[in-house]
């Protein structure tokens, strides 16, 4: 992509020109803002003509120049014209200006590397763990190191952190003119430059790097100098070092705690009456020693920032979620109720939920959405809302399990069903109603201790799979002293540390011994399914429901 590279306080600042037309002024509808008195609200704007960039001059009271020429209409821009607002300056670059080596990337605008060469190396140092040789000016680099320290005290961004190191460099080397970081990507393991300097703010603020040194110093680790880069007879083949029209340059790796190169830093110098020697390199490394565990400090510092945020944003998420389940469920004489949900991660796709209807009837949704974590948690707050709405005025459960269907199948996203069970238990007929959408059949404890489970004919598709699907509603009287056992996946599939399942036979067995009260025999099975699992965490969302007659 082109861009408008802001030169300011030597530094490089990138401006993207993606649009059309993009304006250049103080006004805030600017797409590129400038906080100058010089310039004017709407002072530029640079377009496409004809395939190309051009810019033109908005009645400014400065003035608008490319390299160094007031223009009085529009002109074309060429890659490297230097544009100058009053007195701000840009720098032109179309994209695909530069280039990078294998492992080396250049997508910080203002960083360049020369061709490729084979330049010899007149003096390195061993990097020695990534603070140089210690024994060597100890009390230079014990000052540079504490100076470092003290610049990047408290750091907590990497983006303000860098340039701060840079500044910090320039104060202990006062004959720098150029500098830049290079710092390695985590996804991609390029080392892409992160942060430059210019000493002179009027200048050009493009850093020249020669791929040559820059692989030597992260494949061997070392620490590299130059005494005169330009003119030096040990550079003769390199192409890139002697067009980098420098004198003097230093390049050093950021050596980590775990001894990787997390970085480089190259500093060079254009005055040739004061050009950087052996000692100087020594000290460049050691305060790169520090900067890089400063680094390494401040990344771990943000990440453990972000998880912070995240997990503070899940709570709260959590928080929501457990508002969507009942606070308590129906007091209706003769029947008990019980429920439990244990989500694999801060929030899951298990729902549950009970209520009682305006005729006195008792409304049980249970749901495991397709997928856990946040996509889960979505849809299930998406289907709690709907079966609220939908009970609230569908007069039979045939219609009502039609229209949370169709309202699911609408905007569904893709992969995201839900397995459902909706019942209305009639508490005077003492009948159960029972639509089975793609979920496992709900068990019935008998009294004589036998396990009534639904047939297979009666299951139809999950929830938000087909619209207008034709669900099948079974009926069953509940007898006294029966439970009725809803539960996810999360309660067979549970898995113990030797990678065995808790199972559906297991489960039954289970309950034929169990609890003849239904909050009992809920409790009691959530842990015997925790026992089993003995301290292996959870591969799904783990959620009972128990619904019992009494016997009188």
């Amino acid at each position: 992509m082109s861009v408008l590279v802001l030169l300011q306080a030597g530094r490089a600042i990138p401006h993207d020109l993606g649009g059309e037309e993009t304006l250049i002024g103080r006004h805030p509808d600017c797409g590129i803002q400038l906080d100058s008195n010089a310039v004017s609200r709407r002072h530029a704007r640079v377009f496409v003509e004809g395939g190309q960039f051009a810019i033109e001059d908005l009645g400014s009271g400065n003035g608008t120049f490319v390299n160094g020429q007031r223009i009085e209409s529009a002109v074309p821009l060429k890659s490297q014209d230097r544009v100058k607002l009053g007195p701000v300056l840009f720098r032109f670059e179309e994209s695909g200006d530069g280039s990078a080596d294998e492992g080396l990337g250049s997508t910080l605008v203002g960083v360049n590397y020369g061709s490729d060469d084979d330049a010899a190396i007149m003096a390195s140092i061993d990097t020695a763990g990534g603070f140089g040789a210690l024994e060597v000016q100890p009390e230079a680099k014990l000052k540079g190191v504490l100076e470092i320290s003290r610049a990047l005290a408290g750091s907590v961004d990497v983006e303000s952190l860098l340039p701060t190191l840079l500044d910090t460099l320039f104060g202990i080397f006062s004959q720098a003119d150029r500098g830049c970081i290079l710092l390695k990507d985590h996804d991609s393991g390029d080392m892409l430059p992160r942060a430059m300097k210019h000493r002179r703010e009027s200048e050009d603020a493009t850093v020249t790097l020669s791929r040559t040194i820059v692989n030597k110093v992260l494949e061997e680790k070392t620490g590299l100098l130059s005494a005169d880069a330009s003119s030096d007879s040990q550079f003769s083949a390199s192409e890139s070092i002697s067009n980098l029209s420098i004198h003097s340059m230093m390049c050093v790796p950021m050596i980590g705690v775990d001894g990787d190169v997390s970085g480089v830093i190259n500093i060079d110098t254009q005055n040739p009456l004061n050009q950087f020697k052996t000692e100087d390199l020594e000290l460049l490394q050691a305060v790169a020693g520090q900067a890089a565990l400063s680094y390494e400090s401040t990344r771990l510092m943000a990440a453990f920032s972000a998880k912070q945020k995240q997990d503070s944003e899940l709570d709260i998420a959590r928080g929501v979620q457990e508002a969507l389940l009942p606070d308590e469920f129906p007091e209706i004489e003769g029947y008990s109720f019980f429920a439990s949900y244990d989500a694999a991660q801060a929030v899951g796709g298990d729902y549950y939920d009970a209520m009682v209807l305006d005729d006195g009837k008792i409304c049980l949704a249970f749901g495991d959405v397709a997928g856990k974590g946040v996509p889960g948690a979505l849809i299930m707050s998406r289907i709690s809302s709907c079966v609220q709405n939908t009970m609230g005025f569908a007069p039979t459960i045939e219609e009502a399990v039609s229209a949370i269907n169709n309202h699911m199948c609408a905007n569904a996203v893709e992969g995201r069903f839900v397995t459902f069970v909706l019942a209305v238990i009639d508490p005077v007929a003492h009948e159960m109603a029972l639509v089975n959408g793609g979920h496992m059949s709900p068990m019935i404890l008998r009294t004589d201790g036998s396990i009534e489970e639904f047939d297979e004919d009666s299951v139809g598709l999950p929830i938000g799979v087909m619209e207008d699907y034709p669900f099948e509603v079974v009926r069953r009287p509940i007898e006294p002293g029966e439970i009725v056992v809803i539960f996810t996946d999360g309660v067979d599939e549970a898995m113990n540390p030797d990678g065995e399942l808790y199972t559906l036979e297991r489960m039954r067995t289970f309950l034929q011994a169990g609890p003849r009260q239904a909050d009992e025999l809920g409790r009691a099975l959530l842990a015997d399914v925790r026992q089993f699992a003995n301290g292996r965490p959870q591969n799904d969302d783990i959620t009972i429901m128990t619904i019992g007659r009494g016997l009188s």
